[in-house]
């Protein structure tokens, strides 16, 4: 266990770090206070002069664009919206550490990337689409490109990347500001009288990049309110606190004066739609398209989003120390950060006094007991079995599922939302959360839009219908994985599309954004309808069975990997063969082997044989029990395991690695199509099996080269694949062959892997290499992958 849990919340927090933590090599390199004299790099946020700036000199934001009959001005001037909004939220950072210190937790970049990252996204969109035609600064653009979503809460590898002068991004973005009004004001579909700019139209990709634009208004806010509150300050144009903010101090909150009572209301069997129109005249993101009609079965809905002052309770009683309240991963998450409350309540006492502050994004105030708790899904997990726990009457508690916030919507009469026929705390009308009684609907509940998120039962999952978009063919894909849970409704902070009806977003359950939850009552049998991706399947890459099957192929020698047939060893002992096809190449081209990354490196032999030949070995995986496995082999040399033999008999087999030093390889669990950024220059690079197995190909491939490329110039890359496209690893969109295209001609995968690579790649040399998987002692697969060497262009 370590005590993780975030000292930032109060002043002086920044006394915490220390002198020898990487990142801090950043600082000392920029005058911030000189910046701030003309800080605004589009319009400044004036009334009158800058859309969305209201009479008393605060900003709110616009609202979505009709894309039907939208004129060149209303464009221009929702992205100057957009635009300032994201400039006034970085104003609030008052020291240039604020831009670098990364979150407490480790697990996102510091500030200084999410300044950068919507203009890069931008350009690159606008690339894309052939709207522009060149880079502005190819080396941002590439650095900048790609966010974090770290696959666990315990995944505490530092990101020591040197970013670039505060100056200098601001400078970026100012070319970009420049850039997209230039998009803007020239296009010739933005005329008056112009038609329906839909999913197809090539400018579809700038509405794009104001959407992504406003989400990242949204997430920087929880990073700035995660940061010590000294580094920030109250910007002058940002909304103001709701008024219920200003109260005095109260130590033990009491129900019915500082916070309401919270009953349950009905809500009949229904039937509702989801999904978003493909004619409907506003940007969305390609999750909220397709069509589901689904059936509602009765249950019994909390009137408000629980707030503060209920979720009191569960913390005074124990409810954080009580492992019975919490999910087998939710417990580990809580032990391992060391977890007592939630993340913004901000001790005003002993620990055990139980008395609370609250941080908002810029401040702490005295508690607002009615405003709803921020936590994320393990917490609102635990409150909901600490609250049937003490149930009079036995009842069961869970979270709403993504159907019933439908039936809720429909039942209110609020299924076509819109900020008028909906009065709700949304689009930046205030700077914070309010009471959870502040907004209620016809039908007695409160906040069915607005406040806080709401965490659902429901995994992030595809509508039926689903399309991905070829501007942005890894939005969704990569987390409809079972491991990111749904949010709907929106927060205080949400503006445009995630202010929409539309909206279906998601984090992972260890997240912290602007979310909260309210209850739901029904008998243990009724899910809600909740969607639950692989919960019924095991991941075919978690396993035991296919973790044998691995170490057998990785470490096994040729006659226990085919005891049957001599003339089939040339296809055992796969993951040694990558390896030496590595070592032979570098040794032809005369690569200095310094640094070599494994990427879906499985349990380990390929990494371990590369750790020969290179100085240092990086080696990721998407599978947590591979990694657990090769990290395990990496401490102790060894490990037994089981291998099926038939039906339930099994034989005794164990692992042993001799002759390297096995601290030369680092195992981490990554995306291979989203790669951490720190990952450079590095002189080989082997990629085996996995460019069928992933949910965009396009996206590993483009992170080769570039400014910020993971192969340096010169540097070798061996790729192994047999092309093997499934759409339930590969959306049949992004496929690079395998497919009868428009005209009829076959598209083979080969030829598409070639002419991604041309333009970064020479290929020196390809082959068909052979694979031996065991099933059991009488089945084996045969396979031919087809190898290729690359040797990147200097």
């Amino acid at each position: 266990m370590v005590d993780s849990r975030n000292p930032n919340l109060s002043a002086g927090a920044t006394n915490f770090a220390s002198s020898e933590e990487g990142w801090r090599q950043n600082l000392g390199r920029s005058n911030l206070t000189g910046l701030r004299s003309r800080w605004f790099t589009g319009k400044e946020p004036v009334y009158g002069q800058c859309p969305g700036v209201r009479a008393d000199g605060c900003i709110t934001s616009l609202p979505m664009p009709d894309l039907s009959t939208c004129t060149r001005d209303d464009v221009r001037n929702y992205f100057d919206n957009s635009w300032t909004i994201t400039e006034i939220l970085f104003s609030a950072l008052n020291k240039e550490e604020a831009f670098y210190r990364p979150p407490y937790h480790t697990l996102r970049h510091p500030l200084i990337f999410y300044y950068g990252h919507p203009a890069a996204l931008y350009v690159n969109k606008l690339r894309v689409a052939g709207l522009i035609d060149s880079a502005i600064n190819w080396n941002f653009e590439s650095l900048f490109e790609t966010g974090v979503d770290e696959m666990s809460w315990d995944d505490m590898s530092k990101n020591e990347i040197v970013w670039p002068r505060i100056e200098l991004v601001h400078e970026f973005r100012k070319k970009v500001y420049e850039t997209v009004c230039g998009v803007i004001e020239n296009h010739p579909d933005l005329e008056v009288g112009h038609g329906l700019l839909d999913q197809h139209h090539p400018l579809w990709a700038l509405f794009m990049g104001f959407e992504h634009e406003r989400i990242h208004i949204e997430t920087t806010s929880v990073l700035i309110r995660e940061l010590p509150v000294d580094l920030v300050e109250v910007p002058l144009q940002w909304p103001s606190l709701h008024p219920s903010a200003h109260q005095e101090e109260v130590a033990v909150p009491l129900l019915g004066r500082d916070f309401p009572d919270n009953h349950m209301v009905l809500i009949d069997p229904q039937t509702v739609e989801i999904g978003k129109p493909a004619d409907f005249p506003s940007y969305g993101w390609d999750n909220e398209y397709g069509h589901k009609l689904a059936s509602v079965s009765e249950f019994q809905v909390s009137t408000q989003l629980i707030s503060n002052g209920e979720f009191y309770a569960f913390v005074a009683t124990g409810g954080y120390s009580d492992k019975s309240f919490w999910t087998e991963e939710g417990w580990r998450w809580r032990a391992y950060r060391n977890t007592k409350f939630p993340t913004f309540w901000v001790p005003s006492g002993p620990i055990g006094s139980h008395r609370y502050r609250l941080r908002t994004t810029f401040e702490v105030i005295s508690m607002p007991w009615s405003w709803p708790v921020v936590v994320n899904h393990y917490e609102a997990k635990a409150f909901c079995n600490w609250l049937a726990s003490r149930d009079s009457e036995g009842r069961n508690y869970r979270l709403i599922s993504e159907q019933e916030h439908q039936a809720i919507r429909k039942k209110a009469g609020i299924s076509n939302y819109s900020a008028d026929s909906c009065p709700a705390n949304i689009d930046l009308r205030w700077g914070s959360e309010s009471p959870v009684y502040s907004h209620p609907t016809e039908i007695g509940i409160s906040d069915v839009f607005g406040n806080v998120w709401q965490w659902c039962e429901d995994d992030f999952n595809p509508l039926p219908e689903f399309r991905i978009h070829p501007y942005y063919d890894d939005f969704s894909t990569p987390c409809f994985d079972g491991e990111h849970k749904m949010i709907m409704g929106g927060s205080f902070i949400s503006t445009g599309d995630e202010a929409s009806p539309w909206a279906r977003f998601h984090f992972r359950p260890h997240f912290f954004q602007h979310a909260g939850f309210r209850v739901v009552s029904s008998p243990v049998t009724n899910d809600g309808g909740a969607v639950l991706i692989g919960k019924d399947d095991e991941h075919p890459y978690e396993t035991q069975k296919m973790l044998s099957d691995y170490l057998l192929l990785h470490f096994g020698d040729s006659e226990q990997q085919m005891p049957f047939m001599n003339e089939l060893n040339g296809a055992t002992k796969f993951p040694k063969r990558c390896s030496d096809l590595v070592t032979e190449w570098a040794d032809k081209i005369g690569l200095t082997c310094n640094r070599a990354l494994d990427i879906g490196c499985a349990v380990g032999g390929a990494s371990f044989e590369l750790a020969k030949s290179f100085g240092s070995v990086t080696a990721v995986d998407i599978s947590q029990k591979f990694i657990e496995t090769a990290n395990s082999l990496k401490k102790t040399g060894e490990l037994a395991f089981e291998l099926v033999e038939e039906g339930q008999i099994t034989s005794s087999h164990h692992v042993r690695i001799d002759d390297l030093d096995r601290g030369k390889v680092e195992f981490r669990r990554a995306d291979a199509c989203s790669l951490p950024p720190e990952f450079v220059d590095f002189d080989a690079v082997l990629i085996a099996n996995v460019l069928c197995r992933i949910s965009s190909p396009m996206s590993l491939l483009n992170r080769l080269a570039g400014d910020r490329g993971i192969v340096k110039p010169g540097g070798l890359l061996v790729m192994t694949t047999p092309f093997t496209w499934m759409e339930e690893f590969t959306p049949r969109e992004v496929w690079l062959g395998g497919f009868v295209d428009k005209d009829g001609a076959p598209r083979c995968s080969i030829d598409g892997l070639k002419k991604a690579m041309s333009s970064h790649f020479d290929l020196l040399h390809e082959d068909d290499m052979p694979l031996l998987i065991r099933e059991h002692r009488r089945k084996y697969q045969l396979i031919f992958t087809k190898a290729t060497v690359w040797q990147r262009k200097s």
